[in-house]
């Protein structure tokens, strides 16, 4: 093996390649910019440094989709999940961990492993030439020549420097007695239907209590390095409830060219439209509901819209500064850039969101560049896994809106059930039937135990 990887980022996406290539027999260079150039978030020159929370979330693998991700990262032989385990706080059934220790041990690991070499500098645009197998794990907050650098190599609208994220809705938290399927004008767009939104109807005292609701509602604070400027295309849906009552429903929230189907006579004050988000046809985006409510209230005002009253969330909404790349369009089902194939992309930058996320695709990207080096085909893993619905979501599960306004469709995604394929069960013998949330807890168990036994072979 003699083609040396190049991985550029320290943090966990970076470190996690890092090990998993050298782990592999592949020869690394890790490059970290820090301490010789800083950022406006990281307070050290650790590798893996967390910068916000010290939470990696639920540890329940067998009925959360995050737990399901730690313990198929355990299985794959992760620094990150190793590193977690080692430092983990009392935190109920959430895997918390002390920071410091954390990023002690990855950054002792990095170091001392025979196969890693770390060079303390900037990549300033594009690796060179002769670099012909690399790794981009810089995170939310790649530094502005390499940003510049990879917008060049991709066209304009292939990288964005901030999130505005509508909230995502499971399919089967929706009451479908009351939301129906209609586009507007009952226009079919390229490969719709005429019915391919879903449409909850408000009357006029729900519409202004629902207004009233998120002009009341508590801010999330942003640091002046995370703030974003507001364009008229991708405006938090609290700031256009304060420029007056009527402007959402002359906005995202219009109800023209709609007809409810149970009352075609009565006119609906106002209408929330959901588009359906992933191919699989399990999440669905909340149209033009991009905010910064904080998350706590978020859920408990939007399920006052009828038909969402019982949403479970996939995730919620915001709007924050985040470097990342448009996925989907740029990047093949390898992780590698169309536009450039010598370089594999990893972590936050891809779209996914979330630490555990990031070092899950690091993880990934890792062990495909060793492969290469190796001169060996090496697949994704399997989609039915958390490993590979994360990759499946972000290189082509997610649907592009045509013509969609604002902000583009393809936005940051935790891990969730929704990326899953569906799984078939059936109700225990003598149950004749489902009781509370059992059903959704069988489900999700269901198809936790089919992800870790398709995850043996890849991993």
């Amino acid at each position: 093996m003699s083609k040396i990887i190049h991985i550029i980022g320290g943090g966990l996406a970076g470190s996690e390649a890092a090990w998993q290539a050298a782990e592999a027999g592949a020869k690394v260079i890790l490059h970290e910019m820090r301490p010789v150039r800083g950022t406006d978030a990281h307070q050290t020159d650790s590798l893996a440094e967390l910068v916000c929370s010290n939470s990696f979330r639920s540890d329940d693998h067998e009925h959360n989709a995050v737990g399901l991700l730690h313990e198929e990262m355990r299985r794959c032989g992760s620094l990150i999940m190793r590193a977690a385990d080692q430092h983990k706080l009392p935190a109920g059934g959430a895997l918390a961990v002390d920071r410091h220790g954390f990023s002690a041990e990855v950054t002792r690991a990095i170091e001392n492993h025979p196969n890693i070499t770390m060079a303390r500098e900037e990549v300033p645009g594009l690796p060179p030439a002769e670099w012909d197998n690399v790794i981009i794990a810089t995170g939310p907050l790649t530094s502005p020549a390499l940003a510049e650098a990879i917008l060049e190599k991709t066209g304009e609208d292939s990288l964005a420097f901030f999130d505005a994220i509508a909230p995502i809705v499971h399919y089967d938290s929706i009451n479908m007695d009351i939301v129906w399927a209609q586009s507007r004008y009952d226009k079919a767009g390229p490969g719709g239907t005429g019915a391919d939104y879903l449409n909850c109807p408000m009357n006029k005292d729900q519409y202004f209590a629902f207004v009233e609701a998120l002009k009341t509602a508590p801010l999330h604070e942003f640091k002046d390095w995370e703030k974003v400027p507001y364009f008229d295309g991708c405006l938090p849906i609290e700031v256009m409830a304060e420029r007056g009552v009527e402007t959402l429903r002359h906005g995202p929230m219009k109800p023209v060219g709609l007809t409810n189907p149970r009352d075609p006579t009565v006119k609906s004050y106002a209408i929330v439209q959901l588009r359906q988000d992933n191919a699989l046809g399990t999440l669905w985006n909340m149209v033009g509901f991009q905010t910064k409510m904080r998350y706590g209230i978020q859920a408990e005002i939007f399920r006052m819209i009828p038909g969402l009253e019982n949403a479970q969330f996939a995730r919620l909404g915001g709007l924050h500064r985040n470097t990342f790349l448009n996925s989907p369009k740029v990047l093949g089902p390898d992780l590698k850039l169309k536009a450039d194939p010598r370089i594999r992309f990893a972590g936050q930058v891809t779209g996914v969101e979330g630490y555990v996320e990031s070092a899950a695709i690091g993880l990934i990207t890792g062990r495909l560049a060793a492969a290469d080096a190796r001169g060996e085909p090496m697949a994704t893993p399997p989609r039915t896994t958390a490993l590979g619905a994360l990759v499946d979501h972000i290189t082509g599960g997610h649907i592009e809106a045509e013509g969609y306004s604002g902000a583009r469709s393809f936005q940051p995604m935790n891990v969730n059930f929704g990326l899953f394929p569906e799984v078939s069960i059936t109700r225990p013998e003598g149950v004749t039937r489902w009781r509370g949330n059992d059903k959704t807890m069988a489900k999700r168990k269901a198809i936790t135990s089919r992800a870790l036994e398709d995850l043996k072979a890849w991993a």
